[in-house]
């Protein structure tokens, strides 16, 4: 068979998906057999993989997502007429020849005019401010969606187009590189070289009879000497001009000076070309801490630079819900004033059906994609100095290597010859740790393509002699022999071209490494990225297949950010694997939860015409915002207090005092509420039986109330905090709080080793939960996935025809998800959505591993709360976090390694 009747197909096959919006795999399956007899080469293997590749690309869907905003008078639909579409229409055709489908396109289409159309009309006289936010997803494709817009906003006639990209010069570097792709269309670098002839790219094939005009480029930052060599102030440009910046104070007050000297008008200190601000991560250093720090001082900058003009808009883009932003500052009032708050417009993007993101990896597919790793503490210990010595590599760490190496060779089996490969290792903040490291991975990949090169093309059996290919082989049969339809010959025939061309890297604000894939488009580029913050944010490694990763922070943006491994793996999904803690994993898990629940939340007051003031508002008052909340604040080392409602919210204690004191008193507790619920007729032992425990029915608020009096909770366990929950059930115990369902959670099996309570008056068999790595001698975790309750707890004391609502609606949005993204688990959260009374669980917990001899342990007391929605206006409660405890316990989680500044005068 030859190469080229593969090409010759694929071509063909090709044209023809072109001109159809939307295909199912049968129709391309049959323009495939229409066309195939003119390749008779092509065996059936390829062209069935070839109608994969093209189902990867062309049967993919995107919704347009959902919009909040202020009253606001339409505009773009009576100046369309007179646009000239030519920068959209380029991108279009750009993104088009990168294989995205018409659906997509179609797609982003849409939501950009949605995005365009909320922006001011530039051509609007007078003076005018518009505020707005876009929330995506992490690794979801934010910069073409604002690319897209960007282009849309040049055709309209905004003239100025700043782009705060990220704080390090890599991700500004990355995001220059796809304005220069997306809207340039010219190699920014050789622009403002007259000695080097222009190279188009990107868009520039398609088109290059109109250039903006450039202020940074791929080389280097916002420079005042270059910018004031182009001597033409801005109004006087033709074509728009654009600046990406880094998130820098210096670059950005470099920036400012520049414009005011060279741009104002000699009547006024303002600018009065339309001007359009992307601020990419809004969520990072651009929200406003008190305190004369940096964060502040870049918040300041970015009002200041939009103070200059007369005419702006301004939109922040975040891939977290629970951005800082929403946040701050302190007062309700001021949330909606003069800050970078999106009080006109907030936009939730929905991500295409290809997307590999958070509820994929962690909500049915974990046992799938996550590694844990356990054996880190003696060389790479998770909480570890700066001068940390690296001597050798976790076991974890090797395997997770090999893994990398041997995907790679299933993708050349595949035929993804060309395509990019990436390995993410981020286990430290410390740059000279960074270093050692990368030295030790490197000796590990050189010996392995040592022992590859000499042994790997021998017969099977006399490879596996080598302990190194017994080791690769055994990487193989556990992570993708019994899911793939490739075998073990094929890997070993491409091991020596797998390992052969794997670079390991430094990336961070000293090293000398590039993670520049634009060079290598021909081969394909095969990195290993060893890195810290600047592989926390925004920077995207493309053909991410393996990463590990081992960092302390318990922060949602900060973890989500870190989430490298989410996007687009097409004809790779399958191969992906991650390393983490598996307490870092159920940290993900909650905020994949948690951040579903919110999208929920933007949708349903999308439908109820909300405004973004609305939406923030119901942000601050989430109970995750504690969590947040005690991140803006912690550098001020004084307590800080929270309001927080918990209508339609779940609590539990997932932290423990371990004091025996505590525990005896939270047992005398539990025994009082069994007391307390027989005075009031609703005998425990009369209950009902749900699964292995008893749910009593309606039983009195009192009884709750009470048992929270006395139950000792541990201060890390913010949201339980039992004077603020008491201080909500106290507010509508008259009504809708006043009759309970309250379950006494256990398990239906036993065994001898089984821990046997009746202390409440019935035998429940306790359930076993496994103390999280954390835990110490004053702190008991209830496992690493910081959870009590079970899957499905929240259903208890729902009548048949609830449950049922809950479950049809979400069979309902399960429908409209691609089939590999469905779920047939019900979320609880589903069912606590249709809840009319209010769930207490108290758990009996037998604190061990399975095989553990648990039976003459005393049980240890936590306790649950499913809170109901609220008819009423929300009334919160107040919480306090204590910042000065919560730092010495996580540590300052922005300290990250030191960025070189560049200031460019």
């Amino acid at each position: 068979m030859t190469g080229m009747g593969l090409n010759q197909l694929e071509s063909m096959v090709g044209a023809l998906l072109a001109k159809e919006r939307l295909p199912t795999p049968e129709r391309i399956r049959e323009m495939i057999s229409g066309v195939r007899a003119a390749c008779p080469h092509v065996t059936d293997d390829e062209a069935e993989q070839l109608a994969r590749n093209f189902e990867a690309t062309h049967c993919v869907t995107m919704n347009v997502g959902v919009v909040l905003q202020e009253e606001f008078e339409p505009w773009l639909d009576d100046v369309r007429p007179t646009v000239d579409a030519y920068y959209w229409g380029r991108y279009r055709q750009y993104l088009s020849s990168q294989g995205l489908s018409g659906h997509v396109l179609s797609a982003l289409d849409e939501v950009t005019d949605r995005t365009l159309a909320l922006l001011e009309n530039p051509a609007k006289p007078g003076k005018w401010d518009r505020r707005g936010m876009v929330v995506g997803n992490v690794q979801s494709g934010k910069t073409a969606n604002y690319t897209g817009l960007i282009c849309k906003a040049a055709d309209v006639g905004y003239k100025v187009i700043v782009v705060i990209a990220g704080i390090h010069n890599n991700l500004r570097t990355q995001t220059q590189v796809r304005i220069d792709e997306g809207f340039v269309g010219f190699d920014s670098s050789r622009m403002l070289a007259a000695s080097r002839p222009d190279k188009r790219v990107g868009v520039g094939l398609f088109g290059f009879r109109r250039r903006p005009a450039t202020f940074t480029n791929t080389q280097r930052d916002f420079n005042r000497m270059i910018a004031t060599s182009i001597g033409m102030p801005l109004e006087n440009l033709r074509e728009p001009a654009v600046f990406v910046v880094k998130k820098n104070a210096s670059t950005l007050r470099n920036m400012l000076n520049w414009l005011a000297e060279h741009n104002s008008r000699h009547d006024t200190s303002t600018i009065s070309s339309p001007m359009l601000l992307i601020d990419d991560e809004a969520d990072n250093a651009s929200i406003n801490i008190k305190g004369p720090d940096e964060v502040s001082r870049i918040n300041g900058q970015i009002r200041d630079l939009l103070s200059l003009f007369d005419r702006k808009c301004y939109i922040g883009y975040t891939a977290t819900p629970f951005a800082n932003i929403f946040i701050d500052p302190d007062s309700e009032d001021e949330m909606i004033g003069d800050d970078l708050f999106p009080r006109d417009f907030i936009i939730g993007l929905d991500p295409p059906s290809n997307y590999f993101g958070p509820a994929r990896v962690f909500r049915d597919s974990s046992s799938d994609v996550v590694r844990h790793i356990d054996d880190n503490e003696d060389i790479l210990p998770l909480v570890h100095p700066i001068d940390l010595r690296v001597s050798g590599l976790p076991d974890s760490l090797t395997t997770a290597i090999r893994v990398f190496i041997v995907a790679r060779a299933i993708r050349l089996a595949r035929g993804q010859v060309t395509a990019h490969n990436s390995m993410l290792v981020n286990v430290s903040r410390f740059v000279e740790v960074q270093r050692q490291l990368r030295h030790e991975i490197h000796e590990t990949v050189d010996r392995i393509r040592r022992r590859v090169r000499t042994n790997s093309g021998k017969t099977e059996s006399l490879a596996l002699r080598d302990p190194e290919i017994t080791a690769l082989k055994q990487a193989f049969d556990e992570e993708y022999a019994d899911a793939i339809d490739v075998s073990w010959p094929d890997i070993q025939d491409r091991l020596w071209d797998s390992v052969s061309r794997i670079n390991v890297i430094e990336v961070n604000s000293r090293s000398s490494g590039s993670l520049n894939y634009t060079e290598h488009t021909m081969t394909g580029f095969n990195v290993i990225a060893v890195g810290g913050f600047s592989l926390s944010r925004g920077l995207t490694l493309e053909g991410l297949i393996v990463s590990y990763f081992l960092r302390n922070s318990m922060m949602y943006d900060t973890l989500m950010q870190m989430g490298r491994w989410f996007g687009y793996r097409d004809g790779y999904d399958d191969l992906c694997r991650v390393w983490m803690l598996e307490d870092a994993e159920g940290w993900y898990t909650h905020i994949a939860e948690s951040t579903e629940e919110l999208r929920d939340e933007l949708r349903r007051m999308e439908g109820a015409r909300a405004t973004p003031a609305e939406f923030g508002l119901k942000v601050r008052s989430h109970p995750d915002t504690l969590i947040v909340t005690a991140r803006n604040k912690m550098r001020s080392g004084r307590a800080h207090v929270v309001s927080i409602g918990l209508a339609n919210n779940f609590i539990e204690t997932t932290v423990l005092r371990r004091d025996p004191d505590s525990l005896e008193a939270n047992r005398l507790a539990a025994t009082k509420l069994a007391e307390d619920l027989r005075a009031a007729n609703r005998a425990p032992e009369q209950a009902e039986r749900f699964g292995g425990g008893r749910l009593v029915r309606d039983a009195p608020a009192s009884a709750v109330l009470a048992f929270l009096a006395t139950f000792r909770n541990h201060e890390e366990c913010v949201h339980t905090d039992p004077r603020a929950v008491r201080q909500y059930i106290e507010q509508r115990a008259a009504d809708e709080l006043a009759g309970w369902d309250i379950l006494i959670a256990g398990v239906r099996r036993r065994a001898k080793n089984d821990l046997l309570d009746s202390g409440m008056g019935v035998e429940i068999v306790c359930q076993r939960r496994q103390e999280g790595r954390r835990s110490d001698r004053a702190t008991l975790l209830v496992s690493n996935k910081a959870r009590v309750a079970s899957r499905g707890a929240e259903k208890a004391g729902l009548g048949s025809e609830q449950a049922k609502a809950a479950e049809q609606t979400w069979e309902a949005k399960q429908a409209q998800l691609p089939e590999r993204e469905r779920s047939t688990n019900v979320p609880d959260r589903e069912y606590r959505k249709v809840r009319t009374r209010p769930l207490f669980i108290l758990h009996m917990l037998a604190m061990g591993a399975e095989g553990d001899n648990l039976s003459r342990d005393k049980p240890v007391v936590a306790w649950s709360i499913s809170f109901p929605n609220t008819l009423h206006d929300e009334r919160k409660v107040e919480y306090t976090v204590n910042t000065v405890w919560w730092q010495e316990r996580y540590g300052d989680q922005d300290a990250e390694e030191e960025e070189a500044n560049d200031d460019e005068e």
